[in-house]
C-alpha cells in the first residue's frame, strides 16, 4: 500500500476529494510562487452534483455560473472580485488557495482563449497564474478516474461497463460518505452502486415497492428511482415497469433470486399487510392431489383452499365414533402440519391447522381412558396426562377467529372430549357414591398449609390446567413451583370452595337447611360473606391485602386476585381467548408479593369447571323437585324423591345435594359449569411459589430521599445491571410515572424525576429491578416525600 493509500486508511472519499484538490496547490517555495488560485474544470460536469455538499468542507470553493453569492456561485467578474477579496458578501478563508469549480468547461477550453465563450474569458488568463486540478496525463478528474487511478486517485476496483458507469454517477452523492478504507476490499460495479443509492438493502426496498409502489416512489429521487430499477433488473431479473402483480407473482413462485425476498418476507411478514393481497389478485397454479407447502406454499389461494378441506374434514367427524374420530384427526393433523411452518399462519389465515395440532394432542390424550382403578388411580392419571386434554381444548378455541372455525373445532372437541370427559366423571360419581367424598367434609383444623412469612393468595376458577399454564409461567420468571393437587369441597362452588381453603375455616360451620351452599361464621351463626370472611382473618391474624397492595411481608396475609370462573360464566367458550392474559396478570400479582418480601405465595382456589363448546348435554330436573337449582348441582327440597345421585355437603354431611350425572347440565345451552363431580371440576391445583435458587434475593432498598419530584436510591446487596422505577402499580411496567428507567451506579445509587407535579403527596409504589426486568424488591413511596 501506497503511502498516499495508508493516509486515506480513515478518510470518505469526499474527504479524499477535497484532499487531492488542494494537492494540486503545491509548489517548491525556492524556484516558483504561490499559485494564485486552482481551476477545476469537469467539462461532463461529472462532479456537479456533490459539489453543494463539497463547500461545507471546502469555504474556499467558488462556482462558475449564475449569480447566487449564497451559494458561492457567480459569473467570471464576480469570482475575480471575490479572490481579490472586493466583495462584501463573501469572504474566502485566508491561506487557503481559492478554488474555482468550472462545470461544463474542460482544461482545453481554457488553453482556447480566442474562441472560449466570452463569459469564460475574464478566467482564461487564470491557467497561468494558477494550477489546473486534473489527472498527471493532464486530463480532467472524471469520476471514475478518480475513484480507480494509483497516481493521485483512490486506487480503487472499479467495473467500467456503461451499467456500472451510469450506476456511479446516480450514486455519487451517497458515494462520497463512504470510507475509503472499506472500499478497497469491494468489486464496484453497478449492484453495489445501485444498492448503495437505495439504501444498501436491495430485497426490503422491493418489499416496500411491492407493499405500496405510489409511496414508494412518492418518497424517493429520480436518482434513487433509477437506481431500484436497476437493481430490479440486475439482482432480480425484473423490470420494474411490469408492475406489482408480475413482481407479487414471482414472490410467490420463490424460485432463482425471489427465493431470498420470499425467506425476507416471511421473516416480516406483519409489516407487509398488502403483499397477501397483492398475490391474491394473480392466477395461482391449479391445486392437485398431493401438492405440498414446499411446491404451494407461496400462494394464500392454496392455503385458503386447504383450510376450506380441513373444515370439512373436521366438521365429518360428528358423524363418527370416537375411536374413528381420533384417527382421522391424527390423519388430517399429519396432513395439515407442514402449514403451520408457513407464513400464512403467522399472519393468522391458517386458525385450522393451527388449533390441529391441540386437537391431535387432544386425540391422543383421550385414547387412554381415565374410568379404572381407584380413587386415587384416577387422580394420579389426571394430574399425569389426563389434564392435558382441558388444556388441548382452550388451546385449540384460541384460534376459533370466525363461526365457521368454531364449528369445525367444535366439531373435533365434541367427537372426542366429550365421550372421554363424561366416562371419566361417571366413573369418578360412581367411586365417590360408595366412599367419603375426596375432598372430605369439614375440619376444625385450619389447612395444613399454613407457614411463616406467607401470603395466601386464592384465584376464583383456577383449574388444574390453568395451575399447570401458571406454573410454566412462574418457572420461567425463575421462581421456584411446589404443586399440590387437592381436591375442592362439594359442590364445587364458591361459596362452599372459598370457605373451604381458607385458613379461618375452622371457625366456619354449616347453617341447617342450608340450600345456597352458603356455611355460616360458626360462633355468630350468621352467612359468611365477604366482610365476614375478612373479619375473621382479622382475629386469627391474617393481614387481608386489597387490590394491589403487597402488605409487610412478614406473618400472614390472604389476598383475592384473578376471577376466572366470572369470566367463564360470562364469555362462554371464548375464555378461552383470554386465559392467557388474566394468567398473565396473576404471574405479576405473585411477582408483586415476592418482592415485598414474602417467603412464600401460596395459590388456592375453590373449584374448577367444564366447558364444552356446542354446550354441557342437558339433563331435567323438575324444578317442582329442586329449592335452589344450579348448573351442576341442585337442593333437593325435604322429602322430594328423585333419581339423582345425592352427595354429602362438605359444611354439613347430614345435608345432601343433587349433582348432576356425567357432565350434564341443569341447564340448557351452557357452554361453561361447575358445581358437579368431575376431575375438571373437583381436582384443582394449589402452588407454593418461592423465589428460586438464582433469585436475587439479597436486594434490600437501604434508602430513599426527595428533591422535590426527583427521587434518589440506594440499595445493598448488590447493583450490577438492576434499575429501579416509580410505578402506580407493581407489577405493571405501564404504570411507571418516571421520566425513565434508571440504572444503579457503581455504588449502589440511582436518581429519576417524576414529571406529572399533579401527582405530589399521593401514594406509588419504588420497585427494583433485575437484568431481565424482574422485581426484586419493591416499597410504597409517597411522591415528593413526606
Amino acid at each position: 500500500m501506497s503511502e498516499q493509500q495508508a493516509g486515506q486508511q480513515s478518510q470518505t472519499v469526499a474527504e479524499a476529494l477535497v484532499a487531492a484538490v488542494r494537492r494540486s496547490a503545491r509548489y517548491n517555495p525556492d524556484v516558483e510562487s504561490a499559485p494564485h488560485c486552482i481551476l477545476w474544470t469537469d467539462r461532463e460536469q461529472q462532479w456537479q452534483s456533490v459539489i453543494p455538499a463539497l463547500q461545507g468542507d471546502m469555504p474556499e470553493l467558488l462556482v462558475f455560473g449564475e449569480y447566487e453569492p449564497e451559494r458561492r456561485r457567480g459569473p467570471a467578474i464576480w469570482l475575480r472580485c471575490a479572490m481579490a477579496g472586493t466583495l462584501d458578501e463573501i469572504t474566502l478563508p485566508p491561506g487557503q488557495t481559492p478554488v474555482i469549480y468550472l462545470p461544463g468547461v474542460g482544461r482545453q477550453d481554457l488553453r482556447a482563449v480566442e474562441s472560449c465563450p466570452e463569459s469564460l474569458k475574464p478566467l482564461a488568463e487564470l491557467q497561468y497564474r494558477g494550477v489546473t486540478s486534473a489527472q498527471i496525463n493532464t486530463k480532467d478528474w472524471t469520476v471514475l478516474a478518480f475513484l480507480k487511478s494509483e497516481q493521485g486517485g483512490l486506487g480503487l476496483d472499479v467495473a467500467q461497463d456503461q451499467d456500472s458507469k451510469r450506476a456511479m454517477l446516480l450514486a455519487l452523492s451517497n458515494l462520497i460518505d463512504e470510507d475509503v478504507a472499506l472500499l478497497r476490499d469491494k468489486r464496484l460495479d453497478a449492484n453495489y452502486f445501485n444498492t448503495l443509492l437505495t439504501g444498501g438493502d436491495p430485497t426490503r426496498d422491493l418489499l416496500q415497492w411491492l407493499e405500496d409502489p405510489e409511496a414508494f416512489d412518492a418518497a424517493r429521487t429520480d436518482q434513487e428511482k433509477a437506481a431500484f430499477a436497476e437493481v430490479c433488473r440486475s439482482q432480480f431479473a425484473f423490470n420494474v415497469q411490469d408492475g406489482p402483480l408480475a413482481a407479487a407473482d414471482l414472490l410467490a413462485k420463490g424460485q432463482g433470486p425471489w427465493a431470498n425476498v420470499w425467506q425476507r418476507f416471511c421473516e416480516s411478514a406483519r409489516r407487509y399487510p398488502n403483499i397477501p393481497k397483492q398475490i391474491r389478485r394473480c392466477q395461482a397454479p391449479a391445486f392437485d392431489l398431493g401438492d405440498d407447502a414446499q411446491t404451494m406454499g407461496g400462494w394464500p389461494q392454496w392455503n385458503d383452499h386447504e383450510e376450506e378441506e380441513l373444515q370439512k374434514g373436521l366438521l365429518a367427524l360428528q358423524q363418527k365414533a370416537p375411536h374413528q374420530a381420533r384417527e382421522q384427526i391424527l390423519s388430517l393433523d399429519r396432513q395439515h402440519a407442514q402449514r403451520r411452518n408457513l407464513v400464512w399462519a403467522e399472519l393468522g389465515e391458517a386458525p385450522l391447522a393451527c388449533a390441529l395440532q391441540h386437537l391431535a394432542t387432544l386425540a391422543s390424550v383421550t385414547g387412554d381412558s381415565l374410568a379404572a382403578g381407584s380413587l386415587d388411580d384416577l387422580a394420579a392419571a389426571y394430574a399425569s396426562q389426563g389434564w392435558r386434554a382441558d388444556d388441548a381444548v382452550m388451546r385449540a378455541l384460541e384460534h376459533a377467529s370466525s363461526n365457521p372455525d368454531y364449528e369445525a373445532i367444535t366439531a373435533a372437541v365434541r367427537a372426542v372430549y366429550l365421550p372421554w370427559s363424561e366416562d371419566a366423571a361417571r366413573y369418578l360419581q360412581k367411586i365417590v357414591s360408595q366412599v367419603t367424598p375426596p375432598g372430605g367434609t369439614r375440619e376444625d383444623d385450619p389447612p395444613p398449609y399454613i407457614c411463616k412469612d406467607q401470603c395466601v393468595l386464592f384465584v376464583d376458577g383456577l383449574r388444574f390446567d390453568t395451575g399447570k399454564r401458571l406454573t410454566e409461567r412462574l418457572e420461567s420468571a425463575g421462581f421456584e413451583v411446589e404443586e399440590d393437587p387437592t381436591w375442592t369441597a362439594l359442590p364445587s362452588v364458591t361459596a362452599t370452595g372459598k370457605a373451604a381453603v381458607s385458613p379461618v375455616r375452622d371457625q366456619i360451620t354449616g347453617a341447617p337447611g342450608s340450600t345456597d351452599f352458603e356455611p355460616n361464621v360458626r360462633e355468630s351463626k350468621v352467612r359468611l360473606n365477604s366482610y365476614h370472611l375478612r373479619k375473621l382473618l382479622g382475629q386469627a391474624g391474617w393481614e387481608y391485602l386489597k387490590g394491589h397492595e403487597t402488605g409487610a411481608g412478614q406473618g400472614q396475609a390472604w389476598c383475592e386476585f384473578g376471577d376466572i370462573d366470572h369470566e367463564g360464566h360470562s364469555r362462554g367458550w371464548k375464555l378461552a381467548m383470554h386465559l392467557d392474559g388474566m394468567l398473565d396478570e396473576i404471574r405479576e400479582r405473585i411477582e408483586e408479593l415476592l418482592a415485598a418480601g414474602w417467603a412464600e405465595v401460596r395459590v388456592v382456589t375453590d373449584h374448577g369447571w367444564l366447558l364444552m363448546p356446542g354446550g354441557l348435554p342437558k339433563i331435567e330436573l323438575p324444578s317442582a323437585l329442586a329449592e335452589t337449582k344450579w348448573g351442576r348441582c341442585a337442593a333437593i327440597k325435604q322429602g322430594a324423591k328423585t333419581v339423582e345421585r345425592l352427595f354429602p355437603w362438605y359444611w354439613d354431611p347430614h345435608q345432601e345435594f343433587a349433582l348432576a350425572d356425567g357432565i350434564a347440565c341443569y341447564k340448557r345451552g351452557e357452554d361453561y359449569a361447575h358445581g358437579g363431580l368431575s376431575l375438571q371440576e373437583c381436582l384443582t391445583l394449589q402452588l407454593a411459589v418461592r423465589h428460586g435458587t438464582q433469585s436475587h434475593t439479597a436486594a434490600t432498598i437501604s434508602d430513599v430521599g426527595w428533591k422535590g419530584l426527583r427521587c434518589t436510591v440506594a440499595v445493598e446487596g448488590g447493583a450490577e445491571g438492576w434499575k429501579a422505577d416509580i410505578r402506580q402499580r407493581a407489577g405493571d411496567s405501564a404504570s411507571s410515572i418516571v421520566n425513565a428507567v434508571r440504572p444503579f451506579k457503581e455504588n449502589g445509587t440511582c436518581s429519576m424525576l417524576v414529571e406529572d407535579d399533579s401527582l405530589e403527596g399521593q401514594t406509588a409504589t419504588l420497585v427494583i429491578l433485575d437484568e431481565d426486568g424482574q422485581l426484586l424488591q419493591q416499597r410504597d413511596v409517597v411522591i415528593g416525600g413526606t
